[in-house]
């Protein structure tokens, strides 16, 4: 080891799903929406001047923050916003997860979470779900230095009822809560209401999954107004100019087509339900999913074998080879026409 490696912050780093490049392939992997995004999107989008790109964009990105804030029906103060989800977590890790306590959160969850404890040094504790995949809000009544889950889960699809993310919230007054929300808008409860009634509730959320605009990374999160300062003090700490001048414009703009992320929306969830139907008579099991996946195993084959198999025919899906669901895929729910063809490749295969 060279003398200066000792002072290195060693990390295993975050895994993120394969990003692959065919014309032929059929792209089930990372939870992308298969639609475009919003009209108003594209249309400002091609009249963008960028004669403006020379320009340092607002750094406290006040017309997305306002028209969060609106659509909401909340404060500006208490919105915040980061380039991605991720880059909101991870100001949250830096700014609430300091206390000597561990933090906690699932074994069976979003895979960032210890990396971001173990490179900012966080002590932590995975709660193990149950036989069903579900969060044992019991398991989070003890003392912590912080609580952080996703609503639905991931990789697992599973919705907490609201009164059960309540009940963890009450049970915490001297923690923060965050509920991570990046699949919320597919079926499931979003814990929005409760940001008025706790201090110590955060919610996050993303424009990647339901609008379609996971290219742009826009995340953000709502809360108390006193937490948005705090973080906000982190963020221009760290990088006072997080968000782009493209990205706040077509986040307002995703934010004014409120029919057309609904339409997409639906669409999801109607290809959501019809490929479960069909995945249970090729013989997959799975627990409801309440996000644009779907958490399946195979009563014969394994998964891993499964994986293999598409990826040999250019459809991607994602394996984790990580205890307790070595025997799982992951599949994003893609348009009707891809999840036919998806369908299809199983039937011949399984048969």
């Amino acid at each position: 080891m060279r003398p200066w490696e000792k002072n290195v912050r060693k990390v295993v780093p975050y895994v993120p799903g394969e990003q692959p490049n065919e014309t032929d392939m059929i792209k089930l992997n990372t939870n992308e929406n298969p639609y475009p995004p919003a009209p108003k999107v594209q249309e400002l989008l091609k009249n963008m001047d960028a004669d403006q790109m020379r320009l340092y964009p607002d750094p406290t990105v006040g017309k997305l923050v306002g028209a969060l804030a609106q659509h909401y029906g909340v404060k500006k103060e208490q919105v915040f916003v980061g380039v991605g989800s991720d880059d909101v977590l991870a100001m949250v890790f830096m700014t609430f997860f300091n206390s000597e306590k561990p933090i906690l959160f699932p074994d069976i969850t979003y895979s960032f979470y210890d990396v971001w404890a173990d490179m900012l040094r966080i002590p932590y504790e995975c709660q193990p779900l149950n036989e069903a995949f579900q969060i044992v809000k019991e398991d989070y009544y003890k003392e912590n230095g912080g609580i952080i889950f996703p609503n639905p889960n991931a990789p697992t699809g599973a919705e907490l009822p609201l009164q059960d993310v309540e009940d963890i919230v009450r049970h915490n007054p001297d923690s923060i809560v965050v509920v991570d929300e990046a699949y919320v808008d597919f079926g499931a409860q979003s814990a929005l209401p409760l940001i008025e009634k706790y201090d110590n509730l955060l919610v996050v959320q993303t424009f990647s999954k339901s609008r379609s605009m996971a290219g742009m990374r826009i995340g953000y999160a709502l809360g108390n107004e006193v937490l948005i300062k705090y973080l906000n003090d982190v963020k221009y700490s760290f990088n006072s100019y997080t968000m782009n001048r493209t990205s706040i414009e077509l986040g307002v703009a995703a934010l004014e087509d409120q029919a057309y992320f609904e339409k997409t929306v639906r669409k999801i969830q109607e290809t959501r339900e019809w490929t479960a139907e069909e995945l249970k008579k090729l013989g997959f099991s799975f627990h409801p999913s309440k996000a644009n996946f779907i958490f399946a195993r195979h009563a014969r084959v394994h998964a891993k074998e499964i994986f293999a198999a598409l990826r040999e025919a250019h459809i991607y899906v994602r394996y984790f080879n990580k205890p307790r669901i070595d025997d799982y895929l992951r599949i994003t729910i893609g348009t009707q026409e891809e999840m036919e063809k998806f369908v299809a490749f199983l039937r011949e295969y399984l048969k």
